[in-house]
């Protein structure tokens, strides 16, 4: 009988766990609001919008949009053997850059975002 109890409890320790590593609801949807690549990190949403002349990067947490105004971003572009560092600057509602890069399909971005209280480091690929 100890046997079998303590199967299970090991069987119902270990299911927990399957299902907590599965995708869940956190209270907001991680879909792009500016036609952009969405990544999560911690709760919170970065969505890098990457044109030829222009990079914006939105911070939300929780579905809401974090304050920026004293945050600092540097954006490191990788397509090929080229390496292209762009800082981004606040701007209204987001963080962004100004100017000619390489957006290529492929290309792999690195995005490390200093907010207030915390640093990240978000990562894309271009699509």
């Amino acid at each position: 009988m100890k046997l079998i109890s303590t199967t299970f409890a090991l069987m119902l320790m270990a299911s927990g766990s399957v299902f907590a590593a599965d995708k869940h609801d956190h209270g907001h949807e991680d879909k792009p609001l500016h036609g952009g690549l969405v990544t999560e990190i911690k709760d919170v949403d970065y969505e890098l919008v990457a044109k030829p002349d222009v990079l914006q990067l939105y911070v939300r947490d929780h579905g809401k949009p974090v304050d920026i105004s004293k945050a600092t971003a540097k954006i490191t572009l990788l397509s090929g053997g080229d390496k292209q560092e762009v800082e981004l600057k606040p701007s209204a509602d987001r963080l962004e850059a100004k100017g000619s890069f390489k957006v290529t399909p492929g290309t792999k971005v690195v995005a490390q975002v200093n907010l207030a209280s915390k640093a990240t480091t978000a990562r894309f690929v271009l699509k």
